[in-house]
């Protein structure tokens, strides 16, 4: 499973027109009214997008000018101000603040939701990978799926094993995360099979009482990068912690965190260029998520290759819904996935 780092994002990054944008912009309504009405431990706690030079400030106009364009609430924060309320950061040229981005606890929201689903007669059947997957035969509609009580996912099997458990549905919706592709390859034929690209994040820890600014704190976006830098987040319990980088790797089962002494060096850098007080020998390398992507394409819509959610019926494929590089934001756009594509199954 690819960790979340628990940010609801604002929806600033991702063009007019893309995926990303509408059901960030949805869920991040959706899941701040479900966090409220359950008590989902959450807070609208705000981002800073910070510049240090006019290069970077042209990167905060055009997110800024996006944001303004989708009324999403943005503003810039005059320097004075920011060195009067976060006093620790450094923002040589600029600073962007988005007032609706916000933190929560994204494990108690997730065992929420399994809760909620298995309150309406839904079954969760872990640690069974999915082995084989059949249209039914005979011109029915339907799907015959075969899972494995081996906990660790396999490649497809050319016939069922004897001790695979068969499942039967009407519909079947690929939201397999980090395994996707290899779901997508099971089902469709080989022209129209998927390549899967894993970005891993690695994660830093901090262990110092200062500095701790109160808000997320991003460096300015780079076009055409895998992610939004190194940046500063805080969990529910006021913790600070750095990350994610991008590394490219080759399986999704890397997940333990990099040791590598030049990423840890250059992660450290980024933080000092908006966090330079920092103390050096209190920030330690701590765990590591991965990404599912649909290729090493850019995070931020202002830049080259931008790779949306892929969201789709499969035309030939009665019943089988598609979600492919379902990455972030996608914790923040799951509720308005979810009826993203309940709308597109039943109208």
């Amino acid at each position: 499973m690819a960790l979340s780092y628990q940010v609801i994002h604002a929806g600033l990054y991702y063009g007019p027109d893309s995926l990303k944008t509408k059901l960030c912009l949805q869920g991040k309504e959706m899941i701040y009214e479900l966090c409220e009405k359950y008590d989902i431990p959450h807070m609208k706690c705000g981002k800073w997008i910070v510049a240090q030079d006019e290069a970077q400030m042209g990167e905060l106009d055009k997110v800024h000018s996006f944001a303004k364009s989708m009324d999403i609430p943005i503003r810039f924060v005059p320097l004075e101000e920011g060195k009067e309320r976060e006093p620790d950061v450094r923002a040589k040229a600029g600073i962007l603040e988005s007032s609706s981005t916000g933190i929560l606890d994204s494990h108690s929201y997730m065992q929420f939701l399994q809760g909620a689903f298995e309150d309406a007669g839904g079954d969760c059947a872990f640690r069974s990978p999915v082995t084989r997957i059949e249209a039914l035969a005979n011109g029915s509609r339907g799907w015959k799926i075969w899972t494995s009580s081996n906990s660790k996912p396999t490649p497809a099997s050319p016939t069922p094993q004897d001790s695979d458990t068969a499942i039967t549905a009407d519909t079947l919706i690929n939201a397999a995360g980090l395994f996707a592709c290899n779901i997508n390859n099971m089902i469709l034929p080989p022209e129209r099979h998927r390549t899967p690209f894993f970005a891993k994040g690695n994660y830093y820890s901090y262990a110092r009482a200062h500095p701790k600014p109160k808000t997320l704190v991003y460096p300015a976006p780079t076009p055409g990068h895998g992610g939004l830098g190194t940046h500063l987040t805080l969990d529910i319990a006021g913790r600070v912690r750095f990350g994610p980088d991008v590394q490219w790797v080759d399986s999704p089962a890397d997940i333990a965190p990099s040791r590598d002494p030049a990423k840890f060096q250059a992660a450290l850098e980024e933080i000092m260029t908006y966090l330079p007080g920092v103390d050096k020998d209190a920030v330690a390398l701590d765990y590591a998520g991965i990404r599912p992507k649909l290729g090493k394409l850019g995070a931020v819509a202002s830049g080259k290759n931008f790779q949306d959610f892929v969201i789709t019926k499969e035309e030939g494929f009665e019943g089988f819904v598609n979600l492919l590089g379902i990455e972030s934001p996608g914790l923040t756009s799951s509720l308005a996935i979810g009826e993203y594509v309940h709308d597109m199954l039943y109208g």
